[in-house]
This record gives C-alpha cells, structure tokens and sequence, in this order.
C-alpha cells in the first residue's frame, strides 16, 4: 500500500459518499438477505444464502479498501495551485506535433481516472510525462504504438 493517495477533493467526497452508501445502504440490504436466506433452513443447498454471503465478502472488501484510501487521502484542492508547471491538479493542454491534434487532460488520482472526461490518473504514462514540465516544453512520452511528440500549450487549474 502506497504512503498516501493523492486526489482531487471532489474525488475525495466522490469516495465518501461511495463509502456511505455502502456501509448504510448495502451492508444491511445484505445482511437482510443473509438472514431471510438462513431463514430458508437446510444452508448447504442454499444458493441464495451462498450468493449473499459471497456478496457480504466483495461489499467489506470495498468498504475496507474505501477507508484505507481515504485514511492515507492526501487531498489537494486544485484551486489554490498556480503556475506553468505541471502538477497533478493540473489541466493540461497539448499539441501533438505530428498530427497538430490538441487534447486536454486533467491530472488526477487513480479513483478519479475518466478519460471519456478529460481525466487521467496520476500514474498513467502521459502524467508521468507531463508532470514537472512547463508551457512551450515538447517532450515525448512513451505509449503502447510507440511514442507521442507533444508541445505543451496550456497548463490550468480549473477548481
């Protein structure tokens, strides 16, 4: 387990409420199931009370896994960063040089990763890139067909 995690605090209160909904809602919807399938009698040939039992199983495993994150949450309110070097927090706009395609991406912790919205983990290859560069830097960064030429054009921290 890593020293801490890092995350945006709108990733860290997205987890809060994950962990809330899961200790309040799920936990006791599935120790209902538990006891209204041990309520069924015979439990070795109970296929709903060993479907529950495997559900209770994967919901603490999250649940445990939520508030080990959250305890070693390194919370970083991106609004109050500043600069043309990229941090995570960052949004970052480049260029790659070979097509002239522009993209932009926020950097941000694993949870948060959504690359459909613009975001990308903190640990992916491109932020490792990207992170402790300025605007007007071209650097390359290693990706699965080869290698990607960027400029980068912009750098942000959009709150």
């Amino acid at each position: 387990m890593s020293d801490s995690y890092p995350m945006t605090v709108q990733g860290h209160e997205k987890l809060k409420e994950e962990l809330h909904h899961l200790t309040t809602i799920e936990r006791p919807a599935v120790v209902n199931a538990i006891a209204e399938a041990r309520a069924h009698g015979d439990l070795s040939e109970n296929a709903e009370y060993h479907a529950a039992k495997e559900q209770q199983g994967f919901l603490e495993g999250r649940i445990q896994k939520l508030n080990g994150k959250l305890a070693f949450a390194q919370v970083i309110d991106v609004s109050k960063l500043s600069g043309e070097r990229v941090v995570f927090g960052a949004t970052v706009t480049f260029i790659d040089v070979d097509t002239d395609e522009e993209k932009c991406y926020q950097i941000v912790g694993e949870d948060e990763a959504d690359l459909e919205n613009g975001k990308i983990s903190v640990n992916s290859p491109i932020s490792r890139a990207l992170i402790g560069k300025t605007i007007g830097d071209t650097i390359i960064i290693p990706i699965p067909k080869g290698k990607l030429e960027v400029e980068i054009l912009e750098v942000e921290f959009l709150g």
